[in-house]
């Protein structure tokens, strides 16, 4: 039987703490469905199109088994959207106990609703604790270096969409 968790998030922009919560999934359920929340009224720097080929590129430039990794759009409840894909587990990173607390809500509320699907926690590492792609995002349209937080293809990607240039 194939064990299948989601990892939903916007990932707008990835980085390299989704990378590493990423890996962490990857060593113990055989297949993740990265699931990329689009919601109606929200204005994301990046499209669906563009996350999903962000993701694919940087897991490809980072050695991963892209066979293992499947990109989805959702708009419902997470729950919903992996019930979807046959997950039976939900797959969400911690930086610091602000995001604890919230994730607990998260997964209580969860768990009340759906109590077949269960949520799994993975640390960031150190080096990972201060990243959000919100500060990602802010960062590089200030000008500043965010190099150390997302993959090549993401700072590509993010210098070419700040200067209003497509990237080929």
């Amino acid at each position: 039987m194939t064990r299948i968790a989601y990892y939903p998030g916007s990932f707008d922009p990835l980085t390299n703490g989704h990378l590493d919560v990423l890996r962490q999934a990857l060593a113990v359920f055989d297949e993740v469905v990265v699931g990329i929340g689009v919601h109606p009224g929200k204005e994301p720097m990046f499209t669906f199109e563009e996350r999903s080929a962000l993701i694919a590129q940087s897991l490809e430039a980072a050695g991963y088994d892209n066979g293992r990794v499947r990109v989805e759009r959702f708009g419902n409840l997470v729950i919903h959207a992996a019930r979807d894909v046959g997950a039976t587990v939900l797959v969400r990173g911690l930086r610091d106990g602000t995001d604890l607390d919230y994730e607990m809500q998260m997964a209580g509320m969860n768990g009340a609703m759906a109590p077949d699907i269960h949520t799994m926690f993975f640390p960031a590492g150190p080096q990972y604790r201060a990243i959000t792609a919100t500060l990602v995002r802010q960062v590089a349209k200030m000008g500043g270096n965010v190099a150390p937080f997302v993959p090549e293809i993401v700072l590509a990607a993010l210098a070419a969409k700040i200067s209003g240039h497509s990237q080929d």
